[in-house]
């Protein structure tokens, strides 16, 4: 059973809940049916037509009357072809029928279609061509029926719907040659502090070459983001101010800062934050890594403010930016648990109050059960640990110890 958060931090639930409330899709836009993928629907999406359009044939083979097939082995006069985008214009008779190909228009008078594989032909001296089953057929036989996939009027893709490949198909099907999407969210990166420098630039001995603003636009860009680099700015109220700025007159849906978000002399993101108007929210939660995160909004733009420490700020970019971006976006499964079960490859030992996300490395036992094994350090600065994680081991707060083999949660990681 899950403990109380210590007092001061906020559950991380309750946290992510706060964020996606605060949370409001952006403008529709039509964009073609390629280049939709990754986008959300913004409205509700019928077919504009039927499909199939008619009845077609679901085999090579012949289109006849089942009743003629019983007994197999009469012949029928072959009359023509139809195949598909050239039907057969006539009407099959008693005694008669059509060879067809897949995809192609059922005649009229036909109610079933002899596969070829089961069709013995034989054509005589004058070139006329008749069939004969192997075998009886019922009414109906491999057929596709006009509306058997869907009919005009009828809506298959709801809005806040995110399209994948599959459901691009299906838009297009349905005779949407565009389709209308909410815009990409725009979001705004900041890093703050003295000691960052960008990579390859050098610097006097104690910098740190900042890494977790590419990391974080890369996760947002995959989300569906649009991204503003702010780049890095020093641990001056000025300089942070005009980041501020500068994401304000873009204008980001929201801005993240990362590092600058605890409480030493230097982390000066919250108070930069409060002098320029913005409503803070929450600035602490009881989760390990991430513990120092900060939400609130500055006049329409949300502000999320990441740790410092690289995994930190990744961890919670995980958890909590990114289901923000699908909530800008207005997809209505933004914030759906994503956890799956897993069994541990390695004792854990009791967890404190906060809720604990260990980097873990997933395999398959013998049985085919999917193992998380994690990493044996899970220090907050160690991005060799966080780039070989392939999902985090999520661990409820006062969680009892756990030995190997026994169940757990886990969170993928995007690789």
């Amino acid at each position: 059973m899950s403990a109380a958060a210590p007092a001061g931090l906020l559950p991380v639930a309750e946290a992510l809940a706060r964020i996606l409330a605060g949370a409001r899709p952006g403008a529709v836009e039509q964009v073609p049916v390629e280049m939709a993928d990754g986008r959300v629907l913004a409205a509700d999406l019928a077919a504009r037509r039927t499909q199939p359009p008619a009845d077609l044939s679901a085999m090579d083979g012949f289109a006849l009357r089942a009743a003629d097939t019983d007994p197999p082995g009469r012949a029928l006069r072959v009359i023509g072809e139809s195949a598909a985008g050239h039907a057969f214009a006539g009407t099959l008779g008693p005694g008669e029928a059509v060879r067809i190909y897949t995809g192609a228009i059922l005649p009229a008078g036909a109610d079933a279609v002899l596969m070829q594989e089961q069709a013995k032909t034989v054509t005589d001296d004058t070139g006329s061509e008749s069939v004969r089953s192997t075998i009886p057929l019922a009414s109906g036989a491999f057929i596709r029926r006009r509306g058997r996939d869907f009919s005009a009027g009828t809506v298959h893709l709801r809005a806040g719907t995110r399209l994948d490949p599959g459901r691009i198909a299906l838009a297009g099907a349905m005779d949407h040659a565009e389709i209308p999407v909410f815009r990409r969210p725009r979001i705004a990166i900041l890093a703050t502090g003295d000691e960052l420098v960008r990579p390859g630039a050098g610097g006097p001995e104690g910098t740190i070459v900042a890494s977790n603003g590419f990391a974080i636009a890369a996760m947002a860009r995959r989300a569906g983001a649009e991204i503003l680099d702010l780049g890095i700015v020093p641990d001056r109220r000025a300089a942070i101010t005009a980041g501020f700025d500068r994401a304000g007159a873009w204008p980001a849906d929201a801005l993240v800062t990362i590092g600058g978000a605890s409480v030493g002399r230097h982390d000066l993101v919250r108070h930069v934050a409060a002098e320029c108007g913005a409503r803070l929210d929450f600035f602490r939660i009881a989760m390990r890594p991430g513990k120092p995160l900060n939400f609130g909004t500055l006049g329409p733009m949300l502000l999320l403010g990441l740790p410092g420490n690289p995994v930190s700020a990744l961890v919670c970019a995980h958890l909590f930016l990114m289901p923000l971006i699908a909530a800008l976006q207005g997809d209505a499964a933004a914030g759906a648990p994503a956890e799956e079960p897993a069994i541990l490859g390695a004792p854990l030992p009791a967890n404190d109050l906060r809720a604990d996300y260990l980097r873990a490395r997933l395999a398959r036992d013998a049985a085919g059960r999917l193992v998380a094994t994690p990493a044996a350090d899970q220090d907050s600065s160690l991005l060799t640990v966080y780039a070989e994680a392939e999902a985090l081991i999520l661990r409820a707060p006062g969680a009892p110890a756990a030995a190997g083999g026994d169940p757990c949660r886990i969170l993928r990681l995007a690789r």
